[in-house]
């Protein structure tokens, strides 16, 4: 087990004093290989509303420096916040690793997609990827989606304990789930099983250096 620390752009207004000393810290454990999930997110929440986005900017860019300073990739949260999310990535860009890290859960438009790709992102999908239509206020599945992404920038999560693949829907996630979101990926691409097994397992230890 490895773990990756932040803040996440919900709580940016309930960070306490030398927050960004503490995530520091951590981030020089031996066992922590990335900084996040960090980022912005623009979706409306029954239990938290909207943080405000200048604050999550705020956090969500000091978050960057914490990764850079420790030369750890990021793991980037962005739901409804694309144009952002690129826009304050883009001015790091010259600074991040070469790998610089991956979106998780990703959702949004191929042209979002396209932009992560190109700033050399790999791009993660969750037990969601199993539901069907649109998620809300989106305009592109998420198999769309999946086909887009090459598999040699593909990651697979769960999201544990939200966001249970279809024959788990509405009940707690798990780790183990997360080769259900594999057999996913295999249907939506028509590919073996065993290719994105090996593939995204790859993946996933160039980003972290496992």
């Amino acid at each position: 087990l490895y773990a990756i620390v932040g803040i996440h752009p919900h709580h940016a207004d309930k960070v306490e004093k030398d927050w960004d000393k503490k995530i520091d810290a951590l981030a020089k454990m031996p066992k922590v290989v990335g900084i996040g999930e960090i980022g912005m997110d623009y979706y409306s929440y029954k239990s938290n509303g909207i943080t405000d986005p200048k604050l999550q900017r705020k956090i969500f860019e000091r978050q960057i420096e914490i990764s850079i300073e420790n030369k750890l990739p990021l793991q980037i949260h962005g739901r409804h916040a694309g144009k952002d999310i690129i826009e304050i990535i883009s001015s790091f860009k010259d600074q991040l690793l070469e790998i610089p890290g991956m979106f998780h859960c990703f959702a949004g438009s191929i042209d979002y997609l396209e932009k992560v790709l190109e700033m050399d992102f790999c791009v993660g999908f969750d037990g969601n990827i199993t539901y069907e239509g649109l998620a809300p206020g989106e305009d592109t599945t998420l198999s769309e989606l999946v086909k887009y992404t090459p598999l040699d920038r593909l990651i697979t999560e769960t999201d544990s304990p939200y966001l249970a693949p279809g024959p788990h829907r509405g009940g707690r996630n798990e780790p183990s789930y997360v080769i259900i979101v594999g057999n996913s990926i295999a249907d939506i691409k028509d590919i073996p099983f065993e290719d994105v097994d090996k593939t995204t397992s790859e993946n996933a230890r160039r980003i972290f250096k496992l």
